[in-house]
């Protein structure tokens, strides 16, 4: 029954998917209820299938990179909420839709998807709250990278003066940086909170140890760049995307490192 929520969720995102492409294909992106609506069900629906996953696997369901992705997706688009209106980004939920699409489409085609879910043993508060917390990170990073996209988009437009409804309902580029900057800042500090968590677990293996640096260490360089001012807000939005793509590749060998630890 878990799968129908699942199912049902990655249908709205691949409608938000459907309107975006037509929305920019027309020229008349604008910011809907409707849109935010099926956002909504969509996130409503990845939340009812966690929680049956998590009844029956007896812990957060994390257990392999299926589940991972699909905790990603959720924390995309739960951050999303919480972003989207504190900056008043309402266009965010549209560039968001495809990226949860892909994501959660991905996650469907692994073979893992195709395992039924079994009961495991808990892996104690700590590693829980390590994976949680971690892939809450990953989610804000998602959506920095969101954000720098629309910088892109916004700037291409200005640069052509293709001044139509896609470029006026966009947000300022001053708010885009901002936005970008602030969400990639609590992701790096969710993501060190994770690194944290992860020693208290015990899951200090070097190898492990290495991939997450490898994650943390080139968020930290961006800020410190950006905060120091040592180059222009184009580039940092093309390193916010950039480095969520990075970031996303290992996150599969993180997941298969500690699931086979």
């Amino acid at each position: 029954m878990e799968r129908w929520f699942l199912n049902a969720s990655t249908l709205c995102f691949l409608v938000g998917f459907a309107y975006t492409m037509f929305a920019l294909g027309a020229g008349v992106a604008r910011p809907s209820r409707w849109n935010f609506l099926v956002m909504l069900t969509g996130f409503i629906c990845q939340t009812e299938y966690l929680h049956q996953r998590g009844e029956i696997v007896g812990r957060c369901p994390v257990t392999n990179l299926f589940e991972v992705l699909v905790f990603l997706s959720w924390s995309v688009v739960l951050l999303y909420f919480v972003v989207g209106g504190s900056y008043r980004l309402s266009l965010l939920g549209t560039f968001t839709a495809p990226l949860v699409f892909l994501i959660q489409t991905l996650a469907q085609l692994l073979p893992s998807a195709s395992l039924p879910a079994v009961r495991k043993v808990s892996a104690g508060f700590w590693a829980e709250l390590h994976a949680a917390v971690s892939l809450m990170a990953y989610g804000a990073f998602a959506l920095a990278c969101v954000a720098g996209v629309m910088f892109l988009v916004q700037e291409r437009l200005l640069k052509r003066r293709q001044l139509g409804s896609v470029f006026q309902n966009l947000p300022p580029i001053a708010t885009l940086v901002a936005a970008t900057q602030r969400v990639m800042l609590a992701g790096f500090i969710l993501f060190t909170l994770g690194l944290v968590g992860g020693f208290f677990a015990g899951s200090a293996r070097t190898a492990i140890v290495m991939m997450a640096v490898s994650v943390w260490l080139p968020y930290g360089f961006i800020l410190i760049l950006r905060q120091t001012h040592r180059y222009s807000s184009r580039r940092f939005a093309w390193l916010s995307v950039v480095a969520f793509i990075v970031a996303l590749t290992s996150l599969g060998a993180l997941s298969f490192l500690h699931l086979n630890q």
